[in-house]
């Protein structure tokens, strides 16, 4: 089991902060998604009817993650919180990127949403005991996903996910590591979906969160949903 927790330090800053945390425990990668493949093009029709737009920078639900990255001294027009970053490559693109079923899911359900979502590898030697959302001391290192040969440090500061060995995504949502990447042949995986503003956007996440759940449900043994807050900062995965 994997504990999550969201460091006092975290809350204290952003104290309206909800996280979803999503498990998936026997996931099979390698059979056909249907469902995740007809949201994905629904998604993709939606924009090119012009019916539907992914969330911008000048939505609130955006524009609270930029405030949040410049708080701990991330320009995030250079560094963009992950669902951002996939917004504006949906619209200049037309197409979401095709990953694996899994990442094509948590990818289609946040910018759905307007919300920044990942996902962590938990199976064996891929997650080193608990992960915690805190700042960095500046010290940590970070393998970013994709290049598995290059080394990062984060800023001192800078609110990250972090496990015993290694910093798991930098700028609290921007990147993952590349050592907890999901991948076709991961079986137990975390998905997480965040807000600062849960008086005002928690409902988006709960219906995200669900959604999320029922395109993993079909393919996986078992499923939970549960949530970090600064009331309940931990959960186990």
């Amino acid at each position: 089991m994997t504990v999550f927790r969201i460091a006092p330090a975290v809350t204290d800053a952003f104290p309206d902060t909800l996280i979803a945390l999503i498990t998936a425990t026997g996931l099979r990668g390698r059979e056909p998604w249907p469902h995740t493949v007809a949201a994905v093009a629904e998604l993709e029709q939606q924009l090119a009817d012009g019916t539907w737009q992914p969330a911008d920078e000048t939505d609130p639900r955006i524009d609270a993650w930029h405030t949040a990255y410049r708080s701990f001294g991330t320009n995030p027009r250079r560094v963009r919180p992950s669902v951002d970053a996939l917004g504006r490559r949906l619209a200049k693109k037309g197409a979401l990127p095709r990953v694996n079923p899994a990442v094509d899911s948590y990818n289609a359900v946040s910018v759905r949403n307007g919300l920044p979502a990942g996902a962590f590898d938990l199976d064996l030697d891929h997650v080193t005991g608990d992960v915690d959302i805190r700042y960095a001391d500046g010290t940590e290192e970070f393998t970013p996903l994709g290049e598995p040969d290059t080394i990062e440090n984060p800023k001192p500061g800078e609110i990250i996910y972090a496990d015993t060995a290694s910093v798991l995504t930098r700028h609290w949502n921007h990147r993952d590591a590349h050592r907890t990447r999901v991948t076709e042949d991961s079986t137990r995986v975390a998905f997480l979906l965040e807000t600062l503003h849960a008086t005002r956007d928690g409902h988006f996440l709960k219906t995200a969160a669900h959604e999320l759940q029922g395109l993993l449900l079909p393919h996986a043994d078992q499923t939970a949903v549960c949530f970090l807050s600064p009331a309940k900062p931990q959960a186990t995965a």
